[in-house]
């Protein structure tokens, strides 16, 4: 695989370095893709979110979800098993190991909330745009009338 060098792009480029950063991520990644665990991505609202976590066996201790530098990070440790929890197994089916799991959150997308209900971590997404940033519409005079600005007449 080749390998390019984004360099460049940050000199040259002001204010577009998360585009820089973001093509600088996506190229080294590594080919495959991670599975562990499985999640679902929802929408809930106009502007809400949910994404559901499958966590069997984790408990609300094991877990760790926070929000940083616009990404959702959901981390999973579980406890090491005692030697003799871990003898009486016959088959191990469930995946215990640990996990982090990223989630590159969009600009003014912020965490609501956090639950963890039958094995599923669902972490809910509030996107919250200011009112600066919102559109809103101009009232367009016509030609017949004229607005008058009020001030001093020197």
């Amino acid at each position: 695989m080749r390998t390019f060098d984004l360099a460049p792009l940050y000199r040259n480029t002001v204010g577009f370095d998360r585009v820089a950063a973001l093509l600088d991520r996506a190229m080294s990644a590594e080919t495959g893709t991670q599975t562990y665990p499985p999640y679902n991505i929802e929408k809930t609202g106009d502007d809400t979110y949910r994404i559901t976590v499958a966590a069997a066996g984790f408990a609300e201790t094991d877990l760790n979800v926070e929000s940083r530098e616009g990404q959702l990070v959901i981390t999973g440790k579980k406890a090491p098993r005692s030697e003799e929890e871990t003898a009486r197994i016959l088959h191990r089916g469930i995946a215990e190991r640990g996990f982090e799991r990223r989630f590159h959150l969009a600009d003014h997308v912020t965490i609501s909330a956090a639950r963890l209900e039958n094995g599923l971590l669902h972490v809910d997404l509030v996107r919250e745009v200011p009112e600066a940033l919102k559109p809103r519409t101009i009232q367009i005079a016509t030609g017949a009338t004229t607005a008058t600005i009020e001030g001093d007449a020197s």
